[in-house]
């Protein structure tokens, strides 16, 4: 069985596969308070039920929901005696979206900027992932349809497509490329913390 989940957003999203097929799935949108909500939620969902695969979010996104849920997984993963992977939280919310042509993503990232990267319809990335204002992030981005927390401001910065606003669901993650969920289980933070640990007197 594979455990999925993902905290890099508002959401807090998980789900459980036995032989390719979801069995199981837990979707809040909770805004903050992952720290409090998530292994409740796992409990609720998994009941005696062992994985012995994790698949983490490993962003971008929220600093503090990343580290959250990468933690958790690591002390699951040690707990089960399992292996962990770590998946883009980026092409997860691509993988929610049916399209046959390429689709962009954009997250909002804090002080007006967004995360971007765009895919195509086989859900492999044209590019890199970016931290850019909407404007700036608007010149990358040429699919007609974007998702996520920043779409509306990407598109209204370029002026043509549609916009959806869209949150990642674990329940996709085996829709997510191979090469998209064996990343290290570690956090991709496109962008560096806003606090920045006091220089050495």
């Amino acid at each position: 069985m594979i455990l999925a989940f993902d905290t890099s957003s508002a959401a807090c999203t998980a789900a459980l596969f036995e032989d390719g097929r979801c069995i199981a799935r837990a979707d809040e949108f909770i805004g903050r308070g992952h720290a409090e909500r998530l292994v409740p939620m796992l409990d609720e969902m998994l009941g005696k039920r062992r994985p012995d695969h994790i698949l983490v979010g490993v962003g971008p996104g929220s600093f503090t929901g990343l580290r959250v849920g990468i933690a958790a997984a690591h002390g699951l993963a040690i707990g089960w005696d399992c292996e962990i992977a770590g998946m883009s939280s980026l092409a997860l919310l691509a993988a929610g979206v049916e399209a046959d042509t390429d689709v962009g993503v954009a997250v909002a990232g804090g002080h007006g900027e967004v995360f971007v990267q765009q895919f195509d319809a086989a859900l492999a990335p044209l590019a890199d992932v970016r931290n850019a204002t909407p404007g700036d992030a608007a010149r990358g981005i040429s699919a007609p349809l974007v998702i996520g927390s920043g779409a509306q401001a990407l598109v209204a910065a370029r002026g043509s497509g549609e916009a959806r606003d869209a949150w990642p669901a674990a329940a996709d993650a085996l829709r997510v490329p191979e090469a998209m969920r064996t990343l290290a289980p570690k956090p991709i933070y496109a962008r560096a913390p806003d606090a920045r640990a006091k220089a050495a007197a």
